[in-house]
């Protein structure tokens, strides 16, 4: 269990973070939290798409790691083998949240209970006269600009919605056992609508940058094949062929 608290001078100036850290968390973790400044890079690696709770209205993105629930195929014999790395994975042990003495303030805070967290460790996050660490100001650099990819992603995602650019998406996976699994509840960006959107909105979308994410995002979806490859390699359980079909439509594409 986390005990995220924090993180303050009077309470934690001996605390030391160790030399070496592992991801660890995220085994068995078949979706990652990505922000839409790192749709570029990370879809040379992963299919990225949005999902959202079937009881709520909020979309999330993320990078998919795997073809269902507790599979990870990209953290395998304690290693991460993807080309990059999602900013909300390497964090860990730190998190942004509220500072209890500031109201609608967020604040550098940290996992108390991790592993990799206590006195007898090797990086100190104060020094002997109570200033910050350069470490620790680059934590909350690195957490000041997660904070920021967030709020941007949000704002691309609500974008999106506006113009009603979103179509839902199931994947069909056939397994050579003669088995069949369907993954569903992803979206992704409509070309078609995208197509006909106004040479207005057009422009006003150029201007934005909002194209680089959007086009990262359908072309990532060509990473199926990515975890198709993964999958076969550690699993008895062979994928036979997958299909991306459009919610809704007999259209398929052979992924």
């Amino acid at each position: 269990m986390a005990n995220i608290v924090p993180v303050r001078k009077e309470q934690h100036q001996k605390l030391k973070l160790a030399t070496t850290r592992n991801i660890s968390h995220v085994d068995g973790q078949h979706i990652i939290p990505v922000s839409a400044a790192e749709y570029a890079q990370s879809s040379a690696s992963f299919p990225i798409v949005l999902v959202k709770n079937p009881d709520a209205e909020r979309f999330r993105s993320v990078a998919m790691l795997g073809l269902e629930a507790g599979e990870n195929l990209f953290f395998q014999d304690k290693k991460w083998t993807a080309l990059s790395m999602p900013q909300s994975i390497s964090m860990v042990p730190f998190s942004l949240g509220i500072d209890p003495d500031k109201e609608n303030t967020l604040t550098a805070c940290i996992d108390l209970d991790s592993e990799f967290v206590g006195e007898d460790k090797d990086i100190a996050l104060f020094e002997d006269d109570g200033k910050e660490s350069e470490v620790l100001t680059n934590v909350q650099k690195a957490l000041g600009r997660l904070y920021d990819n967030e709020r941007m992603t949000e704002s691309f995602i609500k974008e999106l919605q506006e113009n009603d650019l979103l179509q839902e998406l199931e994947l069909n996976i056939a397994l050579s056992t003669g088995g069949k699994k369907k993954l569903v509840g992803i979206f992704t960006v409509n070309e078609e609508k995208l197509k006909n959107l106004s040479d207005d909105k057009v422009l006003d979308f150029h201007k934005r940058g909002l194209f680089v994410p959007i086009y990262s995002m359908l072309g990532s979806l060509t990473q199926v094949n990515h975890l198709v490859q993964l999958r076969n390699r550690v699993s008895e359980e062979k994928v036979s062929g997958v299909q991306i079909v459009p919610v809704g439509k007999e259209a398929a594409n052979e992924s």
